[in-house]
C-alpha cells in the first residue's frame, strides 16, 4: 500500500469513527431562579415600604403649605377689609389667592373653616366680628409621623 492509500485509509477510519464528547446543559437551576426572584422580591417590598412613606410626607408637608397660605391669606383679607371672609370663595373673588387648593389627604377642597373662635383674631376696634377665621383640614385621618389628627392642624 502506498502512502497515499494509507492516508486515505486513515482519514475514512477517523470520519466514521465517533467520539463521546460530554455535552452540557446550558442555563441556570430552578433553585438559582428562585433565589433570585426571592432576593428581587425582598428589594421591590423594601422599595415600596421607602415609597410609600416618602409619599405620605410629602403629602403632609403640602398640607402644611397650603394651611400657610390659606391663614395668610384670611389674615390679609381680614386686615384690609375690616372684616373676616365669609367663605373662602371671598379670598378667590378678591384675589387674595388663585384658587382654592385641594386638602391633600381628601383631595378636594372640602376645607374645614373654624369661625366660632375668632374673638382671638379681631385686628383692629373697627373689625366687624363674624366669618372665617382659620382653616384646618377636614381629613379625619391622623397622622403617621406626628401622631396627631390632621384636623388639628
Amino acid at each position: 500500500m502506498s502512502l497515499a492509500e494509507l492516508t486515505e485509509l486513515r482519514r475514512r477510519r477517523a470520519g466514521t469513527r465517533t467520539v463521546a464528547k460530554r455535552t452540557t446543559a446550558e442555563g441556570f437551576t430552578l433553585i438559582e431562579l428562585m433565589t433570585v426572584i426571592a432576593i428581587i422580591l425582598i428589594l421591590a417590598t423594601i422599595a415600596v415600604g421607602n415609597y410609600r412613606r416618602s409619599y405620605d410626607k410629602a403629602k403632609e408637608a403640602t398640607l402644611k403649605q397650603d394651611l400657610f397660605v390659606l391663614r395668610k391669606a384670611i389674615q390679609d383679607y381680614t386686615a384690609d377689609k375690616e372684616a373676616a371672609p365669609n367663605t373662602l370663595d371671598d379670598l378667590v373673588t378678591e384675589h387674595y389667592i388663585g384658587k382654592i387648593p385641594n386638602d391633600p389627604m381628601t383631595d378636594a377642597p372640602d376645607w374645614a373653616v373654624d369661625s366660632a373662635n375668632c374673638s382671638d383674631s379681631v385686628m383692629s376696634p373697627d373689625q366687624i366680628a363674624g366669618g372665617i377665621c382659620d382653616v384646618h383640614s377636614a381629613s379625619d385621618a391622623v397622622s403617621p409621623f406626628e401622631g396627631t389628627a390632621y384636623s388639628s392642624w
